[in-house]
């Protein structure tokens, strides 16, 4: 069975329900969908990091970059709660999602075998900006498994015409995820790939260079940490810069309020905003430092 997902409206932050309903009782389609994926492929991309590729066409078709998948990889109790993953590519009627194994809910989905199903709630989240004239480089900064979401956006800035280049980071070079990416810098800790230090430093290092090249725009997904430093910098170099932070997310629409966080209020003071609602993707300047 196919489920879409609806808001009621004119409610307020605190008492704005979702309401499931069939498909058959509904006029228009919502843009959230819960369906029955079926896995069509994985592959281990490092010792502990598998792309999985699930054929969901309601929700490939939706997807835009930035915009993550809850899933619930079985059909017991254990794990209960559902995962969030950041879309990692969109082809044809398929989804590819990049999973780090470092609890039973991601090993189970790391050890997923194609043609085996688990329900997926999607697509979720606002997603990056639509690119603009405002900027002519697009600068993709993560680290970790914070790389997931940047093929997706990789592919859809340079569709538009706009110069991709990655600043990846990492503690060493196992670390450093470049599945699939093009025109990447790194960063390690150790030095033991790329550039002595963090993607910030990196990107410090380079700015002179990359300004050559045209107004800039930053993008960036990794540890909430390295998005706090990205964003200061970002606000110190007048340089446009958007975050998409990392949070558990239970439900993944707002019920469970498991994704709280405080942000910078446009008033000036601060707010607290559920992060599967209002994010995952923020403005870098709504990040309390």
């Amino acid at each position: 069975m196919l489920y879409y997902l609806t808001a009621k409206e004119n409610c307020s932050t605190t008492d704005k329900p979702f309401l499931l309903t069939t498909a058959a009782n509904m006029q228009k389609k919502s843009s959230i969908v819960d369906i029955t994926a079926t896995v069509t492929a994985t592959n281990p991309i490092s010792s502990d990091v598998t792309v999985i590729t699930l054929h969901c066409p309601e929700i490939a078709e939706r997807a835009i970059p930035g915009n993550f998948v809850n899933i619930k990889v079985n059909d017991s109790t254990q794990p209960l709660l559902r995962r969030p993953f950041s879309i990692h590519r969109v082809q044809g009627e398929t989804i590819a999602i990049m999973a780090k194994s470092i609890g039973r809910g991601t090993a189970i989905l790391c050890n997923s075998l194609p043609g085996s199903t688990m329900q997926v709630l999607g697509p979720l989240g606002n997603g990056f900006t639509p690119p603009d004239s405002s900027f002519a480089t697009a600068l993709l900064v993560s680290g970790g498994i914070g790389t997931a979401p940047m093929f997706f956006l990789e592919k859809t800035l340079a569709a538009s015409g706009k110069n991709v280049i990655h600043i990846i980071g990492g503690r060493s070079s196992g670390d450093l995820l470049l599945h699939n990416l093009s025109n990447c810098r790194t960063a390690t800790d150790d030095g033991s790939t790329g550039f002595l230090g963090t993607a910030v430093d990196l990107l410090r290092h380079d700015l002179p260079e990359l300004r050559q090249n045209g107004p800039l725009k930053v993008f960036s997904c990794g540890p909430n940490a390295m998005l706090r430093a990205l964003a200061k910098f970002c606000r110190e170099q007048n340089i446009p810069c958007e975050v998409s932070l990392e949070s558990v997310m239970g439900c993944g629409i707002g019920i469970c309020y498991g994704c709280s966080i405080e942000v910078n209020a446009p008033d000036g003071g601060t707010e607290t905003i559920l992060l599967c609602r209002e994010g995952a993707v923020i403005n870098a300047e709504r990040l309390v430092l």
